[in-house]
């Protein structure tokens, strides 16, 4: 499995550059992008480490477990929307005693 791609969006999504996520792992600029890129192997530690930088454990949880990421990405930012839905599916008869 290749992590690179995943790798890259939790940094973006945290706001780092690749400097900054380089000097928080304690690797060079190149090590980060080769990661992000898949050009060298993922150890575990450094896995451990990006997601606790990123402050995404569970991310990193999910992908331990075998879960699909786009999908839990996708539940995730759509979460809103469905919890309106389904307050709304539960306000309108209770607004209709009214």
């Amino acid at each position: 499995m290749e992590f690179g791609e995943i790798l890259r969006k939790a940094r973006l999504a945290k706001g780092y550059t690749q400097e900054e996520m380089a000097e928080k792992m304690n690797m060079s600029r190149e090590a980060i992008s080769k990661l992000e890129r898949n050009r060298v192997a993922l150890k575990a530690a450094d896995f451990i480490r990006w997601f606790q930088v990123t402050d995404m454990p569970q991310i990193a949880a999910a992908m331990v477990c075998g879960a699909d990421i786009t999908s839990l990405t996708h539940l995730l930012n759509n979460l809103p929307t469905l919890l309106q839905a389904i307050g709304a599916a539960f306000a309108l008869p209770i607004l209709s005693i009214f």
